[in-house]
């Protein structure tokens, strides 16, 4: 349906001549330099005002003396002349174009503009960037780096968006206001909670999108309101104080060839200033830390099934008007590194050099630290309660004055400090760091404290070595290894994210080789997919960390849904084929053959002939291989499966490959070439990435072991003391047993301001079933202690009847409180 749109935008020139005078004063204040580029930051990219106006700056530094005549800039803005569903896959429609001459004024490129249409919840509004030629002539596009949408991605233009509109309008006002409130007028800071779950937007409902979820939780708000019972799936939703969403941020695109053209957002026809636009739904599937900063200031628009950013505060007010109390979200923001996608998208200005994830950043140039901090302003005003600091080690930087590597802490605790405000409630963020320096160095696991930054910032949190991305607690001896670590969780972890499970734990999981059988823990299960679930789900450490273990705990709801999970993207066609081969293990760990045959796994993969579990297995591993033994040249790879695939394989030179070569493979690998390889590859990505959706994965919920994790919930929230170290040197008593491959934690807790108020706990965590004499051990007398949780397995009403004496299993654990 064609819409109506104002037929005149122009530049007003005195609104514009009252912004540059704003700039000029600011140059000439006592501010320091980054408080200027600060001030500045405020204003860039495009804010729609309620006077109808909209004011405009791009921060243009080092091209500005590049072009030949300023005139050369001009914003370009795209006005849809038709109605935009958003949720279509695929639309084409009219847009009519404007060109408006904005202002230079040092690195900066400013103006007022009348009539650009902003959007709001119903309709999506002006498209716009800053577009200039080069000295060659050559058309160029300077991007909004800190929009309020993205609606159609990276390469896209960004969506001039209504914001006050938006939270003038959001359901959670109330709860921001009292949130707010500080009796001294200080800016508050959010505290911690009790808990803490860990989300992939992608893959935690069916929709994988924010929709999806606020949908999952207003319903169980909505049961607990009514007193209704949930189901299993419903009670690993809930229970927590937080949600910790993986990052949201827009990801990089697949772009072949580092085209710069938007696969979402494309031109297919031009006359005059008409324009035919293709729309394509964004499509990207990502884990989320593969970013290319540029609107890191939005959200992902994959994971909003109606493009627009109301969808986020939606989720976030849900969260805030929880029937049973409010629960916090908190962001996982990556600001350490970029992809280097970056290049391409985002000034030089930017970018520090090539690191091992793809490029540094700049942090130390004013311009590039206010811009990243503004991005971070930007995205808290969505509404969220705290921040993640996503690999705080790789903040780093040379300084020239001590001619060393240094650790950026100041630009840190910079980001901790970002106030957020909303109709005029202004709140600081609840921060936890990820910090293991001096990772990646060799010996990082023995020097690593987890503690320089929580020194610091006293209210802030770190990720603890239990939950930090390299443990493996499938394997055998695991507990008995980390012991040391496990000492200083219990001594001096009051401040540290607890638990082992999250996304970069269970992957380090994947990578374990299942070649190693006899190093693996086969008590947890008989098959690598059911030793993996348990061991990043398993009572006898969720006992220990909700029921006696100081810090804040974290669950992952794949763990907890006992759904698969990996590093995935669809969005690489340059590495696409070596992210996948070094991601075969997720087969042997995650995938089973039964799984596999569901008619609704794996349909990319069928589709090329890889009909059976084996099929795919055996050539991955084998590509795998063949990826190693060629330096990842996939010219090299293609030539070595040409000719072990031939009917002449004596020029094979890989074994694996050459024992492909039989009748009942898949046949396209006859006549492969790159192309079919990387199709392989995206295949691969976007079928792991549907495998990992929870949904999935509802009918095989144990209800006993949900109900078990949820009253290991409730009885953390109900004893927040927990969360204090253990008191040794008095009344608190934490010890091991180790016989053999045995491996039982047991020990006795008190409350220090209530001395009545105490816990015991022993878990069986590795090892043949043993029989505990826990009063002997403890010095107690049971008789005067109540079973308070029991691990699934553990019959209270006979196995427990004496609880001076009974046998213990793997992954058994038992908690005790004091009879009244």
């Amino acid at each position: 349906m064609a819409i109506e749109t104002q037929n005149s935008m122009r530049l007003i020139e005195d609104k514009t001549r009252d912004l540059i005078q704003w700039v000029t004063a600011i140059y000439q204040s006592d501010l320091t330099i980054l408080e200027k580029d600060r001030a500045f930051a405020r204003r860039f990219g495009a804010h729609y005002r309620s006077n109808g106006l909209t004011s405009v700056v791009f921060w243009t530094p080092k091209l500005t003396k590049e072009v030949m005549r300023p005139n050369d800039f001009y914003l370009e803005v795209l006005t849809p002349l038709e109605d935009i569903d958003p949720r279509a896959t695929e639309q084409t429609i009219s847009f009519r174009r404007d060109r408006i001459a904005l202002i230079q004024e040092r690195e900066y490129f400013i103006g007022v503009i009348e009539g650009m249409r902003p959007g709001n919840r119903h309709q999506l509004g002006a498209f716009y960037w800053l577009r200039y030629k080069d000295r060659q002539g050559k058309d160029q596009i300077i991007r909004d780096c800190v929009p309020y949408s993205l609606p159609y991605g990276i390469f896209a233009p960004a969506e001039l968006y209504d914001i006050d509109q938006l939270q003038q309008n959001r359901a959670d006002l109330d709860y921001l206001q009292r949130t707010a409130a500080s009796e001294n007028g200080e800016i508050p800071r959010l505290p911690a909670p009790s808990n803490i779950l860990q989300i992939h937007v992608g893959t935690a409902s069916e929709e994988g999108t924010l929709a999806g979820l606020t949908r999952i939780y207003q319903r169980i708000s909505d049961k607990l309101a009514a007193g209704e019972t949930l189901t299993p799936v419903e009670e690993n939703y809930v229970g927590y104080d937080a949600i910790q969403l993986l990052p949201t941020e827009p990801t990089i695109e697949f772009q072949k060839q580092d085209s710069l053209q938007s696969q979402f957002f494309t031109c297919i026809e031009e006359k005059d200033n008409t324009l035919q636009i293709r729309l394509r739904k964004p499509n990207t599937q990502d884990w989320g830390y593969d970013v290319p900063i540029i609107g890191s200031s939005t959200t992902n628009p994959s994971l909003l099934s109606t493009l627009r950013p109301d969808e986020v505060v939606d989720f976030i007010a849900t969260l805030h008007n929880f029937s049973t109390g409010p629960i916090q979200l908190i962001y996982d923001l990556v600001y350490g590194h970029a992809d280097n996608q970056a290049e391409f998208l985002i000034s030089r200005q930017f970018l520090a050099g090539p690191n091992m994830y793809g490029l540094d950043l700049n942090h130390q140039l004013p311009g590039v630290r206010a811009t990243f901090l503004e991005m971070q302003r930007r995205k808290l005003d969505t509404g969220v309660d705290g921040v993640r600091i996503d690999g705080a080690q790789d903040f780093r930087f040379f300084n020239p004055l001590s001619g060393r590597v240094e650790y950026d802490d100041v630009y840190l605790l910079a980001m901790s400090d970002v106030v957020q405000e909303i109709a005029g409630h202004k709140r600081l963020m609840f921060t936890i760091f990820e910090d293991g320096r001096p990772w990646p160095e060799p010996g990082w696991e023995e020097s690593s404290t987890y503690r320089h930054l929580v020194e610091l910032r006293p209210d802030s949190y770190q990720w603890g070595p239990l939950i930090f991305a390299h443990n493996t607690p499938a394997l055998k001896g695991f507990w008995e290894k980390k012991w040391e670590r496990i000492q200083q969780v219990m001594e001096i972890g009051d401040r540290w994210i607890t638990g082992c499970a999250n996304h970069d734990t269970v992957r380090r999981g994947n990578q374990i080789d299942p070649e190693i059988k006899d190093q693996i823990n086969w008590d947890l299960g008989k098959t690598l997919p059911e030793v993996l679930k348990n061991a990043y789900d398993n009572p006898a450490v969720t006992l220990w960390v909700y029921g006696f273990c100081p810090g804040l705990p974290m669950d992952f709801i794949n763990s907890l849904m006992h759904a698969p999970w990996m590093f995935f993207r669809n969005t690489d066609d340059r590495y696409g084929v070596k992210v996948v081969s070094e991601e075969v293990s997720f087969l042997d760990w995650q995938i089973s053959p039964e799984l596999y045959q569901q008619e609704w796994a794996f349909p990319r993969l069928k589709s090329l002939g890889f009909e059976t579990y084996l099929q795919l297995h055996e050539f991955s591993h084998a590509l795998n291989l063949s990826m190693i033994e060629k330096d990842y040249d996939l010219q090299e790879v293609v030539k070595a499966c040409q000719f072990c695939f031939s009917e002449d394989t004596q020029y094979c030179d890989i074994a694996a490959l050459k024992k492909l070569n039989r009748p009942d493979m898949v046949a396209f690998l006859k006549q492969l070439d790159i192309p079919e390889l990387k199709q392989f590859a995206l295949s691969f990505m976007e079928d792991c990435f549907e495998v990992c959706n929870v949904s999935h994965y509802q009918d095989g919920v144990n209800p006993v072991q949900t109900q078990f994790n949820l009253s290991l919930r409730r009885f953390r929230k109900n004893h927040p003391w927990l969360g204090n170290n253990l008191n040794l040197k008095e009344s608190d008593q934490f010890h091991k047993i180790t016989e053999g491959e045995r491996t039982l934690f047991y020990g006795l807790r008190q409350n220090s301001e209530n001395p009545d108020d105490k816990v015991v706990m022993v878990t069986h965590l590795e090892g043949d079933p043993i029989t505990i004499k826990l009063g002997e051990l403890l010095k107690l007398d049971l008789d005067q202690w109540l079973v308070a949780i029991a691990s699934p397995g553990l019959d209270q009403s006979d196995q427990l009847s004496d609880l001076s004496c009974f046998e213990l299993k793997q992954s058994q654990a038992l908690l005790l409180t004091p009879k009244s």
